[in-house]
Formats: C-alpha cells, sequence, structure tokens
C-alpha cells in the first residue's frame, strides 16, 4: 500500500489522499487506497473514473457515503511489463459526488445523477497518479559468535591459504594431535639418530664388501659391482633427504 498524503477538502466529500502514490514494481499488481469522508449531515452518492480504465481496478468504483460517515475505496494497478519513461505517469482519477435523496443504496445510484442538469448539488474532484521507489528491504545482519565477534570465515573457504602451507599442516596436524611437543621432539630425534647409525653401518659393510671382492678380483671392479655400488649410493642418498 501506498502512504498517505494531505486530503482535499471538498465541499461534499474530504478527500484522503489528494493523490495516488503506487510503489511501482515490474509485474507486480499494486494497490492503493483512498478514504471519502462525509462531514455534513446529507447522503452523498459518488462514483470513481479514471483516464485507463483497463489499467486499474477500482473497489467499489460507486457507493454512498452516509452522513458523518467514511467509506475505504481500493484502487488496483494492474502488473506493468514496461515502466514508463522517468517513472512519470499521466494518468488521473477523477471523483464525482452528489448529493442524494435521504435514504438512498447503491442500487439508486445512476449516471444522470452526476450531472449539473440533474438540479442536485454536484462536485467533481481531480487526482493524479504518482509512480514512487518502492521500500527498500533491511540490509543484513552479519551473524556474531558467543564472543559477541562477528563469525569468521574459514580458511578453506576464502582460498587465501598457500598451497605449500596447507601440506605442512596437514602432515604435522596428525602428529601433533597424537603426540605433545616434547614428546613429538623427543621421537623425531630418535629417528634421526636412528636413520644416521643405519646408514654408518651401511658404509661400513660397504667397505668390508669392497675388500673382500678386491681380494677376489685381483683389486678389481666388474661392471656388475659398480652398478650395485651405484644403487647403494641412490638408497643412502634418498635416506639422508628423507
Amino acid at each position: 500500500m501506498a502512504s498517505p498524503g494531505p486530503a482535499i477538502a471538498g465541499e461534499l466529500l474530504r478527500i484522503d489522499p489528494q493523490e495516488l502514490r503506487f510503489p511501482f514494481e515490474l509485474k507486480k499488481q499494486i494497490s492503493c487506497s483512498m478514504q471519502l469522508s462525509n462531514l455534513s449531515d446529507d447522503f452523498i452518492a459518488f462514483k470513481v473514473k479514471t483516464t485507463s480504465p483497463k489499467k486499474y481496478s477500482v473497489r467499489p468504483n460507486t457507493g454512498v457515503v452516509l452522513p458523518r460517515s467514511t467509506c475505504d475505496v481500493v484502487v488496483t494497478m494492474q502488473a506493468q511489463r514496461e515502466a514508463p519513461p522517468d517513472m512519470q505517469c499521466k494518468d488521473k482519477f477523477l471523483v464525482q459526488s452528489v448529493v442524494a435523496p435521504s435514504g438512498v443504496t447503491v442500487k439508486d445510484i445512476t449516471g444522470d445523477m452526476f450531472t449539473k442538469e440533474s438540479g442536485n448539488k454536484f462536485e467533481e474532484v481531480k487526482l493524479r497518479v504518482t509512480y514512487v521507489a518502492p521500500p527498500q528491504p533491511p540490509s543484513p545482519v552479519p551473524e556474531e559468535s558467543e564472543e559477541g565477534s562477528p563469525s569468521r570465515v574459514s580458511e578453506s573457504e576464502n582460498g587465501d591459504v598457500p598451497a605449500f602451507t596447507r601440506a605442512l599442516r596437514e602432515r604435522i596436524e596428525p602428529q601433533e594431535n597424537s603426540l605433545e611437543p616434547g614428546a613429538l621432539i623427543s621421537k623425531l630425534t630418535e629417528e634421526k639418530n636412528s636413520a644416521i647409525q643405519q646408514n654408518h653401518k651401511i658404509r661400513q659393510e660397504l667397505d668390508v664388501m669392497r675388500q673382500e671382492i678386491s681380494k677376489r678380483r685381483g683389486g678389481g671392479f666388474s661392471f656388475v659391482i659398480v652398478i650395485i655400488v651405484a644403487l647403494i649410493g641412490i638408497f643412502l642418498g634418498y635416506m639422508m633427504k628423507s
């Protein structure tokens, strides 16, 4: 519904508001209401007309306002597929009112009553139509954590964590979950010392093999021995890097 504006105080009826304001939205029916107030002791018959009858529906478009009473009229604009240029509307409404006989009803109202020739006190009031911007929804409030601070976005969602940092964290976190920091350092030290000892032992065994082969071959190395030594060297390099 549109917000009400200033009223028009006619001689027969007081019309509120003096212009029909529609919060325009495409492909949506929009309604606007106006109130007809009878401040006299007479029965006032009324009729509402528009320059665009196919565009608007008026309920009721004809009626009687009893003495010292009011009548609400609802104007509905049909859904529009296109917005007018610069949101300017040239449509208008006309409210006709006339003093009617006491006890008159809606069935008694005829078109001939709303003419000056009828001899009755007659009045016409024109209303313009204005399009306004629809009300904006309130901006969403960010959810807060239990401490009252805005909830944080996880690092995996924002994608700012480097790949190597995630890989390092995935490798360390499982160990940290199962061991205390002191126990973890101790275990890593033991593994390092064990690897050094194994490397030293393998070197000693390699020296012994070289001496035995030298004795059997007269100090020469065959091609197979060279390959074995190379493979052992590669294996030792891999163990040192690990």
